[in-house]
């Protein structure tokens, strides 16, 4: 059903039985989602059971089916990336990309076989190690890349046998429910289904007494009242680490859209900056310069460089942390400021001098506001980057690459990259350390996540 576009809706206001979608870019509601109730959840999971019987069964029709289910999202990527654009904010070359992933998913995990293993042990026994489907399992998805985190989730957990029932964020259903109609041609009723609503309709899913596994991706805080189930990655604070010996030019490029793609709403986003005292007003000077002559619209305008924040809280939220640190002494070098237009536009933010106490420091912001701190010694630098609770991602930046190696290796983090970040393979892990996640999503390693151990033993032939 179509909001009228006159009418004004605050985020998340909605009609009986529905929850209005609003444009991020204008602040306006422009369509609505079925709100599904808690108590309707298990006929949901319980033909997600039903499913899961012949889909556990057959390797090759699974192969098959994620296949063409990987054509399907590409012939669809025309009615999908717009929709995205409009929901999400981000700008629509970023949607296109994107569904383009999603597609790459299926492809990557539809070639995946956990196939068999021999055990040998000395003993005078024939052992097997084989790999089972867990069942029916549960994904609850955020807002900043609803398509792609979901692929993250149900590629490697329908290739591994298993069927899903997946939840979008209230903010970014409509992407997602075109998804499963995209999907619902190449794979069998049940194996994958899309339920939206707001709360607590994800925290009865993660408890479901019928659903075999939860992953989940999202806020430290939220994930604490989904794990009843198993958080799969939850929210990063990642540092990037400049060295003496830093090109402040020649990096600068790659740092600002490093802290700044998708407005900022990105976990393994850097969102801080340790910088060498001695290049430190450069270093802002360079970021500053690059957040003053960002084009900032609407997705759907091809000029725009960046998007609106996605939805009013987490707008307030931005808000919030940069007038905190402004209390606390920072200086905006630029932005620091919504943006006088409708929708839920922030000024690219650029802060110095920022206490390393303040609250935009040692949490996550998760928007377009960015604090740069100054260093004296490189140890100084490492323990301030690793002084959070966090541990998702961290960076090195610098000319010597053998020093920046080592300093990344003293990172406590899942990843460290050497003078790029936030830049992952479908091949690779991707796992945090500290609050920053439980368990491994991502390659060989996140498939057999989808997995459980069986083994076989039979005695030696006579």
């Amino acid at each position: 059903m179509t909001v009228p576009t006159g009418h004004r809706r605050r985020a998340q206001s909605h009609r009986r039985g529905h929850v209005t979608v609003v444009d991020p870019a204008t602040g306006r509601g422009f369509a609505e989602v079925p709100e599904q109730r808690p108590e309707e959840l298990d006929a949901v999971v319980d033909r997600a059971h039903a499913a899961w019987r012949d889909w556990r069964a057959d390797p090759d029709a699974r192969r098959t089916a994620l296949l063409a289910a990987a054509d399907a999202v590409e012939a669809a990527a025309a009615e999908l990336a717009p929709l995205l654009t409009r929901e999400q904010g981000k700008p629509l070359t970023e949607s296109y990309a994107e569904v383009a992933r999603t597609a790459a998913r299926l492809r990557y995990f539809a070639g995946l076989d956990a196939g068999t293993e021999p055990i040998t042990d000395g003993r005078p026994v024939h052992s097997e190690l084989r790999w089972r489907p867990l069942g029916p399992v549960a994904a609850i998805v955020p807002w900043n890349f609803p398509l792609q985190l979901a692929s993250a989730k149900f590629a490697p957990a329908l290739a591994a046998g298993n069927t899903m029932v997946l939840k979008p964020s209230p903010f970014t259903p409509l992407a997602t429910r075109l998804l499963g109609s995209v999907l619902s041609g190449a794979l069998p009723e049940g194996v994958l289904t899309i339920v939206t609503g707001r709360e607590p309709l994800g925290a009865r899913l993660a408890s479901h007494p019928g659903i075999r596994h939860v992953t989940f991706t999202g806020s430290a805080a939220t994930g604490r009242g989904v794990a009843a189930g198993a958080a799969a990655s939850l929210g990063g604070n990642d540092a990037a680490v400049l060295l003496d010996d830093v090109d402040v030019e020649e990096i600068a490029d790659r740092l600002f859209w490093s802290a700044f793609r998708n407005c900022g709403q990105v976990c393994m986003a850097v969102k801080r900056v340790y910088a060498p005292a001695r290049h430190y007003a450069r270093v802002v000077e360079a970021l500053a310069d690059r957040a003053r002559t960002t084009v900032v619209g609407s997705g759907l305008d091809p000029d725009s460089r960046l998007g609106p924040v996605n939805n009013a809280p987490q707008l307030a939220r931005v808000e919030r942390y940069t007038a905190r640190a402004r209390a606390d002494g920072a200086r905006v070098a630029a932005g620091g400021h919504r943006l006088d237009r409708p929708g839920y536009f922030f000024a690219p933010t650029i802060l110095a001098d920022v206490p390393a106490h303040s609250p935009v420091v040692t949490e996550e912001q998760f928007g377009p506001v960015l604090p740069v701190l100054p260093y004296d010694t490189l140890d100084e630098a490492v323990g301030a980057a690793n002084g959070t609770g966090f541990g998702l991602g961290g960076s090195v930046w610098g000319t010597d690459v053998d020093l920046a190696a080592a300093v990344a290796d003293r990172l406590e983090c899942g990843t460290a990259w050497i003078n790029h970040h936030a830049e992952l393979s479908l091949a690779q892990p991707f796992a945090g350390a500290k609050d920053s996640g439980v368990g491994v999503a991502g390659g060989p390693w996140g498939f057999y996540g989808n997995l459980r151990p069986f083994v076989v033993h039979r005695p030696e032939e006579a």
